[in-house]
């Protein structure tokens, strides 16, 4: 079978004919991106958030783990095969199967899955869900900087500024806490969470509760924390899409920044500007919830380290995450043998299983309260960051994701969400109350595939009408617009956000 393609589906045929011919002038694509002006009806191939990538498979549990739809019948094996490293257990060294061992000393979980669940969106411990643990949620530890000078720990301001580093680590806990260990070495820590509830009346009447966590560490092995060490709890976001904003140009990103809010619109975002280890170079940030990694390359490699202390040949320490203070975690024994812990080969199957995890299509996009809801969401000016439509650019390495016209609902900024969602922890350039636009497309499968509706970027959100009242600072207007609306207003714009 020669270029073999799986559901591809006539409307997909057409969006990749359009795409794949002559490459449209600057004109071209900014019709196709124009807002449609009007609701009466989908706009065309808002059906296919992916473009012809859109998986077509039915919205079941397993809706974010297929692959591209436009894959050839050759590269399916190897998605295959990625999915198959992304989901096995790694054991620590030394081991009879030398492929699979390596994990820590210290680590946040075995296997790639086990954050990432069924490819979806991770959350905090639940207490009403037997044995349940912390495993899809870390804490990453960082010293803010000082002004001009030295940055306590290492770095400065202006170190971060030029994207050389990606926060100040912990002297002794390192950038991230480490909740499980190898035999014979003491984990590092325990998360744990208490919540406030607080009243919030909107404009109707109607009273809604949020709730705010309170973040504690309990049993540190090591000691107490540095002074002026901040904790930013982070939920695994879902891995559908990545290989398509990965594949937007950096100027497309550029030219929806506007740092100093020339327009007077109230919105100020930001590119985040942060280290490529590859490059040796400052790069735009767009992976993770501050923007922090250049690459999805450096992106898996930063996981495969941190979360599960495996080196790779972009991070090669074999000890992950283990400061220099942890003198038992350097010591212990590697699987690196001559090379790495995850072989170059295994990386790249990872990477490409993660490039290629398919958008779900649309569902009940023509529904006349998804419409509505569709205006509602422009009208509150929630565009202005969840930027609804790009297109990819030309890439012959990546036929997949090649010239797609996409529907992520992102712009990839960092905006300043206000107090309320701010973390203190600076990550490039992003400072303690700036979080990157995160996507919204298949936010509305969310209970489908992981079987909760818990958002925002440490799952404090119980549904989405939380989510979007836990927004701050640029987007204040935004949250006072849907605050003010009438319960049939946030019914059909809630309706809209689970259809994506």
């Amino acid at each position: 079978m020669r270029n073999a393609r799986t559901a591809s589906g006539f409307a997909a045929a057409l969006i990749t004919a359009w795409l794949a011919g002559p490459t449209p002038g600057a004109a071209n694509d900014a019709a196709v991106l124009a807002p449609a002006g009007g609701f009466s009806k989908p706009e065309r191939h808002e059906a296919l958030p992916g473009g012809a990538a859109t998986s077509r498979k039915p919205p079941d549990a397993d809706a974010f783990s297929h692959n591209s739809a436009n894959m050839s019948f050759e590269r399916q094996l190897d998605f295959k095969i990625g999915n198959g490293i992304f989901k096995k257990l790694w054991v620590s060294a030394p081991a009879s199967t030398r492929s699979s061992d390596g994990l820590g000393p210290l680590y946040n979980a075995r296997s790639c899955r086990r954050c990432h669940l069924k490819d979806g969106r991770g959350h905090p411990p639940l207490a009403n869900w037997p044995d349940d643990n912390a495993v899809s949620m870390l804490f990453r530890l960082s010293i803010p900087p000082r002004g001009g000078g030295g940055g306590g720990g290492g770095g400065d301001r202006a170190a971060l500024a030029e994207g050389k580093v990606n926060g100040i680590a912990d002297p002794v806990y390192g950038s991230q806490l480490q909740d499980f260990s190898v035999q014979g070495l003491l984990a590092e820590g325990r998360i744990a969470i208490d919540y406030e509830e607080r009243p919030v009346t909107l404009g109707d009447g109607t009273r809604v509760s949020l709730r705010k966590p309170l973040y504690r560490i309990e049993g540190l092995n090591h000691g107490p924390l540095h002074p002026r060490a901040r904790i930013s709890p982070r939920v695994a976001p879902p891995m559908i899409g990545l290989g398509l904003l990965e594949s937007l140009d950096d100027a497309a990103i550029l030219a929806h920044a506007d740092p100093d809010d020339r327009d007077g619109d109230g919105i100020s975002g930001r590119a985040n500007r942060v280290w490529d280890h590859e490059r040796g170079a400052p790069a735009l940030g767009r992976f993770g919830w501050k923007a922090g990694q250049p690459t999805l390359r450096q992106q898996v490699a930063s996981a495969f380290s941190h979360d599960m202390g495996l080196s790779t040949a972009i991070f090669p320490a074999v000890g992950g995450d283990c400061s220099d203070a942890q003198t038992d975690c350097r010591a212990a024994p590697d699987g690196a043998g001559d090379g790495h812990e995850v072989s170059d080969e295994m990386f790249d199957l990872v990477l490409f299983y993660s490039r290629n995890l398919a958008v779900p299509r649309r569902r009940d996009l023509d529904h006349p309260e998804v419409l509505a809801g569709k205006r509602l969401f422009y009208a509150a000016g929630c565009i202005a960051c969840h930027v609804p439509k790009h297109i990819t650019r030309r890439d012959d390495t990546q036929p997949e994701q090649s010239r797609q016209l996409i529907w992520p609902y992102t712009d990839l900024l960092l905006h300043d969400m206000g107090e309320g969602l701010a973390d203190g922890a600076w990550e490039g350039r992003a400072n303690g109350r700036e979080w990157r636009t995160p996507p919204l497309w298949g936010i509305g499968l969310t209970e489908v595939v992981n079987g909760h509706t818990l958002f925002l970027h440490d799952g404090r959100a119980r549904n989405l009408l939380e989510a979007i009242l836990w927004h701050g600072g640029e987007a204040e207007p935004a949250r006072q617009a849907v605050a003010a609306m009438n319960r049939d207003q946030r019914a059909q714009l809630l309706r809209f956000l689970n259809s994506l």
